[in-house]
This record gives C-alpha cells, structure tokens and sequence, in this order.
C-alpha cells in the first residue's frame, strides 16, 4: 500500500492517504523510506528479469527521450549547466518507452493501442567511451525494454525520438535493422520557435511556421532549408534549425513513412516524459538524490506498465525460496 501510494503521490500525501484510506499510521518520512528500498529492490528485479512479456504486434514502437529532474546542491557539484552562471539545477532522467499501434482512427492513421505503453527509466548514462566493448547503462536498459517487449521479433520495428545523438547513437548499435524516425512533432517544435526567433514574435511568425510546417509534411526538406537561409546570418536559430533538418533528414522522410502505415508522431515520448517523471518528480519544492529518484522512477515505472503485481510474485517466490 505504501508503495502504490508513494508512486503516485508525494510521501507527504501518501502518508495522508494510507491514514484516510487504511487507518494506517505512516509517517511521511516512514513512507520516503519504504518507498525508496521497495523502489530500489524493483529497479534490481528490473536489471534481472527479462522475460517477454505481452503479444508481439506486426509493428512495435520504441521511443527515447529524457527530461531534467531537480536535484539537491551535493548531486550537481562539479557538473556544468543552463544556469546563468554556468551550474545545473537538474540531472537528466532517460526514458524508454515501447508500444504497439494496430488501431486506426477515422483517417485511417496508426493510433497507440491501449494497454500496450511500457516504461523504463532512470539516472544513468548513454555514453561510453569510444575503446569500451562495453554498453552503457541506458543502452543496457534499452535493450532489456526491447526484449521485454519482443522489440526485434516484429515484423517491423521502428525507433522514434527527437533530434539528440545520444537517442540515434543507441539506437544505431542495438537496432540496426530498425526504421528510425524522428518524431514530427518534435521538428514542427523547432520550426516554430525558429519563426518566432526570425520573425522577432510578429504576426508573420505563424504564417511563416505554418508554410515550414506543411512543406515538412510533404517531405520538401530542401525548401525548408531554402526559406531558412535568408535569415541564417543575422539568426543563430535559423542556423541552427537548418543544421538539425540536414542532420536528421534521413529520418525525417514522412510521406514514405505514411505510405508504410507508420507512426511518426504519436505524443506517446512527450506524455511518457511527463507521466513517468514530470507528475511525480517534478512538483514544487522537490529536490532528490540520484538514488532516490530512481528508486522512485523504478516504483513508478513498475506500476504504469502493469508490472507491479508480478514483481511482488516474484519477490514472494524468491522469500519462499
């Protein structure tokens, strides 16, 4: 109970729910510490336990992404940052999220089947040094996610994420066979706050980001780049912008991927960022350890991919044992 609890809610609140609900007297720092050690025990039983679960779709998903979680002073000595004087208030939280879209809508386009979303994330690196015949720890727990989910069994399997390098640098060693696509949503991002830099937040902004927008949906890559030079002197984010679409244009090709009925753009990285990590890690006031966090990152991850109630199977099986 303290566990369901401590994952949904602030240890705060879940001493306040296990009282009114259960007439069970915890105390918010009695909830902090048994919500950490059940946490950690699941994020080892994650590391162990690699069994597929689940049907494996004809086209299985899998997306990266990471968002900043708030850390106290003693995790981020040392460490470089956005902050005014060079610092950083967070550290990056990497999740990886897989999925299948056998439904349609009206249109006819690929819609997230429900129930089949699946988490896993935490602190950890995605680099490595170049001479290491080693992964590093995120790519590790890719690929357990993706045999979990029976990932490269598919028929086809597609990896979505935004523009960073650490997302295409992993998905390059571990799926090579896969198609990867960057997520569309993420580029018609930049192109807007690309209008709104070179049109300095005038009307034509919009109109601007508009015209961008529909030629990306059309695969006019090279007239996206055309609009942008004009202003690639005088605007470093138009460089910049310009520097991302001829960087990632070979993931960027979205008639040929609607054309093979794939998602390109699911709002399924955005919200898995925002649900896994953002609601309950992210709240006002909060400010954690690396081991903390992901130890509640791992309860969490746990809960919202249906694997809860296997863990504490498991764990019993392991007591009896």
């Amino acid at each position: 109970m303290t566990g369901s609890a401590a994952a949904l809610v602030s240890f705060e609140e879940s001493s306040a729910l296990l009282h009114e609900l259960a007439g069970v007297e915890v105390s918010p720092k009695q909830v902090e510490r048994a919500a950490e050690a059940l946490g950690a025990e699941i994020a080892d039983d994650e590391r162990r336990d690699v069994e597929r679960m689940g049907n494996i779709a004809p086209t299985m998903y899998l997306g990266m992404d990471g968002t900043g979680v708030p850390m106290r002073a003693v995790e981020l000595v040392g460490r470089a940052g956005k902050q005014p004087d060079g610092s950083a208030k967070t550290r990056e939280a990497k999740v990886v999220t897989a999925w299948s879209a056998e439904s349609r809508d009206e249109e006819g386009k690929p819609v997230r089947d429900p129930g089949s979303i699946t988490y896993s994330a935490a602190i950890e690196s995605a680099a490595t040094s170049d001479t290491s015949l080693d992964r590093s720890d995120f790519a590790e727990r890719v690929l357990r996610e993706a045999t979990r989910r029976g990932f490269t069994e598919a028929s086809r399997c597609v990896v979505l994420g935004d523009g960073s390098s650490w997302i295409w640098n992993t998905a390059r060693e571990l799926f090579p066979q896969a198609t990867r696509i960057l997520d569309r949503y993420h580029a018609k991002e930049v192109l807007h706050r690309t209008a709104q830099s070179i049109c300095d937040g005038t009307n034509e902004a919009k109109a601007w980001a508009q015209a961008r927008c529909a030629e990306l949906d059309d695969g006019k890559l090279h007239a996206i780049v055309h609009g942008l030079r004009p202003h690639i002197a005088s605007s470093a984010e138009a460089a910049k912008c310009a520097h991302y679409i001829i960087h990632n244009r070979a993931r960027m090709r979205y008639p040929k991927f609607h054309a093979q009925g794939f998602c390109t753009s699911t709002g399924v990285l955005e919200a898995g960022c925002k649900v896994v990590i953002g609601t309950r890690l992210k709240r006002a006031g909060m400010h954690w350890t690396v081991q903390g966090a992901n130890a509640i990152i791992a309860l969490r991850c746990s809960r919202l991919s249906g694997r809860f109630e296997d863990f504490w199977e498991r764990r019993r099986d392991r007591i009896a044992a």
